[in-house]
């Protein structure tokens, strides 16, 4: 009797053991990063700029609208020089437009970039991950962005709310 609850002990230590080998989790950094960010002076930044841009894109927009009604007006009045100029304005704005929203675009998105390839965050959520990893008794914790090898998963093994708790209380 003995014997086979020594071989009970040590059949159940081992596969404990194998379990907390075995154990992993996985976690949406694509959420963790927008729920931590949210809330960011960076995001906050970006936000303003992006409404900023956007105002200043609807009246360069409504200023085309009106100066098109003026060149209608001036050729139904058969005052064709007044609406050669205002075409000739018409165009000048409008590929201004075109260049203040491809350079505006171009800074929104380095703003962006800028906040995806923030290296304080990737270390918060590092050490995050390593601190819940070590009391949730986890072995590895997957990325579900670069799970291309990940087919299911329970939800379970998901930590992404845990992490996010986390940053937030940083």
């Amino acid at each position: 009797m003995k014997k086979f609850f020594a071989l009970f002990l040590i059949a159940f230590g081992f596969c404990a053991y194998a379990e907390q080998i075995t154990k992993f989790g996985v976690v949406d950094t694509a959420r963790v990063y927008n729920s931590y960010f949210r809330e960011s002076e960076a995001v906050r930044e970006y936000d303003r700029k992006r409404s900023e841009f956007q105002s200043e894109i609807e009246k360069y927009t409504e200023e085309l609208k009106n100066l098109k009604k003026k060149q209608v007006e001036y050729s139904k009045k058969g005052e064709e020089s007044n609406a050669l100029r205002t075409q000739s304005e018409i165009t000048k704005k409008t590929d201004f437009l075109v260049e203040y929203t491809n350079a505006k675009n171009i800074e929104l998105q380095s703003m962006q970039k800028s906040m995806k390839n923030n290296d304080a965050f990737y270390r918060k959520l590092y050490d995050t991950l390593s601190k819940i990893a070590e009391t949730g008794g986890y072995s590895m914790i997957l990325s579900l962005q670069q799970g291309n090898g990940i087919l299911w998963y329970s939800p379970s093994v998901d930590v992404t709310e845990q992490v996010i708790a986390a940053l937030g209380n940083n």
